[in-house]
């Protein structure tokens, strides 16, 4: 992954981010590309995003270690601009693959890149919170579209719906 040359977003990043946390975790978040702080660092979610996500984790009691963190791309788009489609082609087959070795229980998309990677038709704003439970890649999956931390620090209502979410998550993992 560290020497895909596959899009050009290698050109101007200077670091891949290709994940971190538990390769055994039960819990997977994906977010939808590096930002700058996530690039700087080879981390994904170490930025003011990130910092927020380990809030909304506190308040449900999971500690980040005993999760693993990804993004759709591994590689930071220039200006923290969109993926663009090609890019989301060429990088997923690294995501696929790092589902296929972790076996999560439970995933939670950050934001509508991410959500819109399993349910590509959906909008984020209709289905954030929603349990959807799915076979994808012959694994029986749990996926929780909500919304991405950035979209929170942005917003005010944004940042409540995601608390609310967390919330709902923190609620079936006790009841599970």
């Amino acid at each position: 992954m560290g020497e895909c040359q596959k899009c050009d977003l290698y050109k101007t990043a200077i670091n891949h981010v290709p994940g971190s946390g538990n390769p055994n975790a039960e819990i997977v978040f994906i977010g939808e590309a590096p930002g700058a702080e996530e690039d700087k660092q080879g981390l994904p979610f170490v930025g003011n995003s990130g910092k927020l996500l380990d809030k909304l984790l506190n308040t449900i009691s999971v500690p980040r270690s005993d999760v693993f963190i990804c993004n759709i791309l591994k590689h930071r788009p220039p200006e923290n601009r969109d993926p663009l489609p090609v890019e989301i082609k060429v990088c997923t087959p690294y995501l696929k693959a790092q589902l296929k070795i972790i076996k999560p229980k439970l995933i939670i998309t950050l934001g509508r890149f991410a959500m819109n990677y399993f349910f590509p038709e959906e909008s984020i704003s209709k289905v954030h919170g929603q349990v959807r439970k799915i076979i994808w890649q012959e694994l029986s999956l749990t996926i929780i579209p909500v919304y991405h931390p950035s979209a929170g620090l942005r917003n005010g209502t944004m940042l409540k719906s995601l608390q609310e979410d967390f919330l709902n998550i923190g609620k079936l993992l006790k009841d599970n």
